[in-house]
This record gives structure tokens, sequence and C-alpha cells, in this order.
């Protein structure tokens, strides 16, 4: 546990790091920050910090950096200290995209990209599960008379849609019929709960191979909708970090991103909601080594099963206050709260 005075040195340090992206000595400290205390009790104090493993010396001559330890010490004394997200950077930029994205998709789209222009880093927006989403809506469309249109709304405001083919002709009465019928059973219920009520809700209906068909591509329409729908933006603002000139520092990064299972791995902390008002992972916090250089600030939006995923993606040496505070903003805005 450091002490308070302690704190502030490390805090210090870290603010100047981040800014500058130098190693960061004792003269620069007591010259740039209102420490209160001697330059030889910053001196101490840096070489206590050092020896706790807060912050190292990359070379002998150079000044100190921090390390995941002492930016973890730095966050959660942002945390503690109850950052509050009304607070956030650019709240017109916040109020707008509440007032002009319409649909769910068009919101993670518009929140991506402003979180990566108020970050300057990379912004991922992972949309909710339609699996757990309550259905508004499902309309037929025939575009011939061998294929169809299936167009899914849910209450939450996602569209997902998928083209259906018929081996023999259906008429558009039909279709209009079959749509009716989807709407009774499916309406105000996510895909589960329809399939378990649909044996009671419409028993006679089942048993027409049209609308069994109709109800799995239903469901393959909600499967599909789950795959690929990550809004990513911002990559070059990482290419223009001096962590990451050389685009091969990131590729790794990058291919680590892609894939799924690391994604769900890097955010599973924000999703199961242990940590308020969001998750913060720090370098090898994120456990794939590719991540070792990267701090990940993450949100869950939505509820439940259902929930999605607001983070910013950067290098260590990013500034926290101001994601923490961007994250949480974007997070209310995509709960509509």
């Amino acid at each position: 546990m450091l002490s308070d005075r302690r704190q502030r040195v490390l805090s210090a340090l870290i603010e100047e790091y981040v800014a500058r992206a130098l190693p960061v000595g004792s003269r620069t400290l007591t010259e740039r920050y209102a420490l209160g205390v001697s330059p030889a009790t910053v001196r101490n104090d840096l070489s206590a910090l050092e020896d706790a493993g807060y912050i190292t010396q990359p070379h002998t001559s150079a000044g100190r950096v921090p390390t995941d330890a002492g930016y973890r010490a730095f966050v959660d004394d942002l945390l503690s200290g109850g950052l509050a997200w009304e607070e956030a950077p650019h709240q017109d930029v916040v109020d707008q995209l509440r007032a002009t994205a319409t649909e769910l998709d068009a919101l993670m789209e518009q929140t991506s990209a402003a979180l990566a222009r108020l970050t300057d880093c990379l912004s991922v927006v992972v949309a909710p599960s339609l699996m757990a989403a309550r259905i508004r809506q499902v309309s037929l469309v025939s575009l011939s008379d061998h294929r169809a249109l299936i167009v899914l709304v849910a209450e939450d405001g996602q569209v997902a849609n998928r083209q259906v083919s018929f081996a023999d002709a259906v008429a558009p009465d039909t279709l209009a019929r079959i749509q009716e019928l989807l709407n009774r059973l499916l309406a105000g219920r996510s895909l589960a709960e329809a399939r378990a009520a649909a044996h009671e809700a419409v028993p006679e209906a089942l048993a027409d191979p049209l609308v069994r068909l109709m109800l799995e591509e239903v469901a393959a329409c909600v499967q599909e909708s789950g795959l690929g729908r990550a809004h990513r933006v911002g990559v070059s603002s990482l290419l223009r970090k001096p962590e990451f000139a050389q685009a091969q520092a990131l590729a790794p990064i990058m291919s680590a991103l892609e894939d799924d299972t690391v994604l769900l791995h890097v955010f599973d902390d924000a999703l199961d909601g242990s940590c308020a008002p969001c998750a913060v992972r720090i370098g090898r916090e994120n456990g794939a080594e590719a991540l070792a250089g990267v701090s990940v600030v993450a949100s869950p939006y939505g509820w439940g099963d259902g929930a999605g995923v607001v983070a910013v993606i950067g290098p260590t040496r990013m500034d926290y206050s101001l994601v923490i505070r961007a994250v949480r903003a974007a997070q209310r805005v995509l709960s509509d709260e």
C-alpha cells in the first residue's frame, strides 16, 4: 500500500510519461509538478517505488518509466476516487450520438468512431447477442415465387436479414399468412423463449413444413447476426504511437484481437460485471502474450446474456482518466440510460 505522498509522485510520473513518452527524472517532477516536497525526497520516493516494482529504469543514466504494477496502482487510485461519467470529455459529442443514431448498428458505428477520436486509440464496440434480444417484428418480403427476404427487428434496435429459397413456388399471400403467424409467436419474446412456447402457442401451424422451414430460417438469421458484429475504429491512431511506430509491432496485436476467443477472454471482466464502472486490464493482465504491451478499458452495455461490450485498446501508456470517462460515457449512450 502506497503512502499518499508516494501515490502523488507515482501519479505525476505517469502523467508526465503519458504526455511525452520519455523516461522521467526527479528534476522534471520537482520542476513541473507541485509535489510539496524537496528534490531529495522525490529522489528517495522514486528509489522506493522502483524497489517496490512500480517503476523501472530502462537505462542506467535514464529516468524512470511505469511498470504494469505502477499503472495498476494508478488506475485503482483513479477508480477508487469515483470518476464521474458526467465529466466525460466532449459531452456535446455524446449528446449528438444520442440524438442522431436511431438504430443500434448505426449507434455502435458512430460511437466507435467518436471513441477513437476522443481517445486517439483503437475503439471496439461489440454487438449484443441477438439470441437473447426480444424480437419486435418479423417481415417476410417476397423477392420471387422461389425466394424471400427475412427482416428481423429486435426491441433494442438491432436489425438482421437473410434470404431464403423455396423448392416450390410460394405465393405472396402465403408469405403474409406465415409472417402474421411468426409475429404472433415471436413478438416480445427472445428466440429461445419463442421456441419453448411454440408447441403450446400454435401447435397446428407447426405441422406445416413451410412454417417449420421459416422458423429455422429465422433462427439462422439470428445466429448469423452474431458473427462479425464488432465495430473497430482507430488502427491508424495506434500506428502513430511511439510504441507501435513499426507496423510489425502492431501486427500480432491486431491478429490477436481478430480471434473471437481472445477477444471474449479480454472482455470477460466487463461481461461478468465484476468491475465497476468498467474493467481495466493492463499489459500482461490480458493473458495473451501478443497483448502484453496494451491496456484495455471495457464496459458492458445492455443486460444479462444479451450484453455487448464497448472498449478502448491502446498502449499501456494511455491517458487512463480520459479513456475511462470516455468508455463510461459511451456505455451510457449505448445502454440508452
